[in-house]
């Protein structure tokens, strides 16, 4: 007789898909540490695409009946139904989306259910939805970029020729014009866009038929699956196809850098809106008030963009940080890669949602600007090329000759069009009355001719170029 006593086929709190292996079932802190579900339900439109994918290239391959893929698909549409509704029963003892939607349509259409996961593995699944996932989030964020890099082409057409400060070290430099200044956003956004479209392309192979590292004996087609879901190719390494996240890191490394670029300009925002500068005014739509001081108007949304850049830039160090030490080729590890980028995404989505709406809801008080533009000698630049121009100095000594004017003119309190002509060649002899039509903020703008200068030609043609290009 046989005193061995008998396990159930599942034991207590194990999982009835992979539970006959063990005997037990898992410490109450084992299931809250290795359930995934709070976070990767998230997936579930991802997962029953690939599922669909899957089965119909079982079918077509002979490895299931027709009939079982025809119920695959139906209970698959019934599921995304309960989902959709919020009637999906999901399980933390099931651990993921993959297993949840697994089981359930087990359930629903029985043993045809559980022909499904043939010749694949949750590794490749999960990196196959992951990438779905990434792929739908670039689509949607680049769509949200173009839309900022609209507002600002519209605002910067409309202030093509209005002249404000240009700064260095946030000192007053030399003038430009807000159009122009907008304008510099709208490029740092091209250039997110054009980091968001090499993502793509790069994450655009498809992992699903690599199995759980080593591929499959079963005759499938992976060209097939791949195609159905809309990826380039399938991808060529098994061991790479499920342990890749460099999509996930190029990604969160695309939301960084321009995180950085809404973060600066919400700085500048919060910067022009204070009542030392006055450069704009933003309405109650994007501002809060204070609760003790009622003069208040805060720039809460600006802020709060510049502050969301620290949970995006930590979501990138986060997940390089969990890759680091990885070897090939799945590792459980690798179910953190999701959270971060979920809330990145969301952030960044937000991030742009609130900048494309400061930029068409604020107004910008040029007659401000204007008054600032000059200050600060802004148009000692202008004097030195004049120099440099008409009086054919070498660019150095134009440069001291300046130095010693702005100083003269620092003195006695007055810009460098505030001098007289006598003061002015008491330094420099050569010169002449014709150097006032340079010192103007209005002459030192139109002057910027070059390719990519503020003049305001430029600026105009610049943003009706892009606004052409964006649509």
């Amino acid at each position: 007789m046989n005193d061995t006593p008998t396990s159930p086929p599942n034991p207590p709190g194990a999982n009835p898909q992979w539970g006959g292996r063990f005997v037990g079932g898992p410490a109450a802190v084992m299931l809250d540490i290795n359930a995934s579900i709070g976070f990767d339900r998230k997936l579930w439109r991802q997962d029953i695409a690939g599922s669909r994918a899957h089965a119909a290239m079982l079918a077509k391959a002979g490895i299931i009946g027709a009939a079982d893929e025809g119920a695959i698909a139906s209970g698959l549409d019934a599921i995304a139904a309960e989902i959709e509704a919020g009637r999906f029963p999901f399980e933390e003892a099931l651990e993921d989306i993959h297993m949840n939607i697994e089981a359930r349509l087990a359930e629903r259409i029985g043993e045809a259910g559980r022909r499904l996961h043939t010749a694949r593995s949750r590794n490749d699944q999960v990196a196959t939805d992951f990438r779905l996932w990434v792929r739908d989030a670039i689509d949607g964020i680049d769509a949200q970029a173009a839309d900022v890099m609209r507002a600002l082409a519209t605002r910067a057409a409309a202030h093509a020729a209005d002249p404000m400060p240009g700064f260095t070290h946030l000192q007053t430099a030399q003038p430009v014009t807000f159009g122009h200044h907008l304008l510099a956003y709208v490029e740092m956004l091209a250039r997110d866009r054009g980091r968001l479209a090499d993502c793509r392309r790069r994450l655009n192979e498809c992992p699903l038929g690599a199995a759980a590292l080593a591929g499959t004996s079963f005759p499938i087609d992976r060209a097939m699956t791949a195609g159905a879901l809309g990826f380039d190719r399938p991808a060529a390494n098994s061991l790479d196809a499920v342990s890749d996240r460099d999509f996930a890191l190029e990604f969160l490394a695309a939301a960084a850098i321009s995180a950085m670029h809404l973060s600066r300009f919400a700085e500048e925002v919060v910067i022009w809106c204070s009542a030392p500068y006055r450069f704009i005014r933003l309405s109650d739509a994007f501002t809060t008030g204070s609760s003790i001081m009622p003069q208040k108007r805060n720039p809460d949304a600006a802020e709060l963009v510049r502050a969301k850049t620290g949970r995006i830039t930590g979501a990138l160090v986060g997940l390089l940080t969990v890759m680091k030490g990885l070897p090939l080729a799945y590792a459980k590890d690798m179910q953190e890669d999701k959270e971060g980028v979920f809330d990145a995404a969301a952030a960044w989505a937000l991030g742009l949602a609130a900048t494309a709406g400061m930029v068409r809801d604020l107004t910008p008080d040029t007659a401000r600007m204007r008054a600032l533009a000059g200050s600060g000698f802004a148009t000692a630049t202008d004097l030195a090329d004049w120099l440099v121009r008409v009086l054919r100095l070498p660019f150095r000594d134009a440069h001291h000759v300046t130095g010693r004017l702005v100083a003269l003119a620092e003195a006695k309190g007055v810009d460098l069009a505030g001098l007289s002509l006598a003061e002015m060649q008491g330094v420099e002899a050569g010169i002449t009355a014709d150097v006032f039509a340079v010192l103007s903020v209005e002459a030192s703008v139109a002057s910027r001719t070059s390719y990519g200068g503020t003049a305001p030609a430029n600026v105009a043609a610049a943003a009706a170029r892009w606004i052409e290009a964006l649509g």
